[in-house]
C-alpha cells in the first residue's frame, strides 16, 4: 500500500515560484516511477512531471520543461516540484502519483496511486 499526500501549494504572483512536496509512506518510491499532474476547473487532469526513482531520470511536459523541476530526496521520501517564472495558466489543483509503469509514463492510467492534491493559484 502507499499513501501520498502533497503539500506546498499556495497563491503566487505571476513570474513567482512555489515547491510542492509529496510524501509517501507505506511502501517507499523505490521501485516506484512517481509523477506529478494536474486539473485546472473545466480541463482534463495533464500530466506534468515524471521521475524514475532508481535512477533519477526525469521527463516533463512540453508546457513546463524550461521553467519546472522534478526531484526526489530519498532520505525523506519524498517527491518536489519546483516551479518556476509560472503562469496564470499553471493554476491548478496538482496531484502526487506513483506507478510501476515500465518507459516514461505520461498518462493518468499508468500511475496506480495518488495523493489529494494541492490547489495552486497564480495570479496574473
Amino acid at each position: 500500500q502507499v499513501q501520498l499526500v502533497e503539500s506546498g501549494g499556495g497563491s503566487v504572483q505571476a513570474g513567482g515560484s512555489l515547491r510542492l512536496s509529496c510524501a509517501a509512506s507505506g511502501r517507499t518510491f523505490t521501485v516506484h516511477t512517481p509523477g506529478w499532474f494536474r486539473q485546472a476547473p473545466g480541463k482534463e487532469r495533464e500530466f506534468v512531471a515524471g521521475i524514475r526513482w532508481i535512477d533519477g531520470s526525469t521527463w516533463y511536459a512540453d508546457s513546463v520543461k524550461e521553467r519546472f523541476t522534478i526531484s526526489r530526496d530519498h532520505a525523506k521520501n519524498t517527491v518536489y516540484l519546483q516551479m518556476s517564472s509560472l503562469k496564470p495558466e499553471d493554476t491548478a489543483v496538482y496531484y502526487c502519483a506513483t506507478g510501476t509503469a515500465w518507459g516514461f509514463p505520461r498518462r493518468s492510467g499508468e500511475y496506480d496511486y495518488w495523493g489529494q492534491g494541492t490547489q495552486v493559484t497564480v495570479s496574473s
